[in-house]
């Protein structure tokens, strides 16, 4: 990840204090998680410390913080991973989380969204200019078809793989045609 758990800890204190996601109750769960999941981290005097609602919760939150700081490497992973998964809007908001998806190398990992929606790069005017083409010359064909053999043999061709309705009114076009 190149930055320790706890420099990452560093930087995202001061947005998470400000964040207001992070609600009493889901700031109490992540103390409750770090508490009885992993007591050698927060033991139950420091839970209760931190899970005082007679303090405001963000005092609370940026007292866990320098708590956890002061504990080393392993206590700010697992605050992490209990962010993870009891906040995970917040956890994917982190600004060394947005830092560490901005910097992804993107040969190694291939933007698919971006990729999706790409068809070719000549844009909208080239399909229309391309449909404009494809339209005029069934055009000239039709026509040029219906000047030399008196009618479109191509409609009762087509009306076989037609459904009942549009065979009918292409058989009868073509009939129409032939007795002029």
């Amino acid at each position: 990840m190149g930055d320790s758990f706890h420099e990452q800890l560093i930087e995202d204190s001061a947005f998470l204090k400000a964040d207001v996601r992070l609600d009493t109750e889901r700031v109490d769960k992540l103390i409750l998680q770090l508490n009885r999941i992993y007591p050698q981290i927060l033991s139950d005097k420091e839970a209760t410390k931190f899970r005082n609602l007679d303090v405001p919760t963000s005092v609370r939150l940026g007292e866990l913080l320098t708590n956890l700081q002061g504990k080393g490497e392993e206590a700010c992973r697992e605050f992490y991973r209990a962010l993870h998964l009891h906040v995970e809007e917040v956890y994917y908001s982190l600004p060394t989380r947005l830092r560490l998806r901005d910097s992804l190398d993107p040969l190694t990992y291939p933007q698919l969204c971006k990729q999706r929606y790409v068809m070719n790069d000549r844009g909208p005017s080239f399909f229309l200019g391309c449909f404009s083409v494809a339209v005029g010359m069934a055009l000239l064909y039709y026509y040029s078809e219906s000047k030399v053999t008196g009618g479109s043999r191509a409609l009762g061709m087509a009306a076989l793989g037609l459904k009942r309705k549009a065979q009918e009114v292409l058989i009868w076009y073509t009939e129409e045609s032939l007795r002029k």
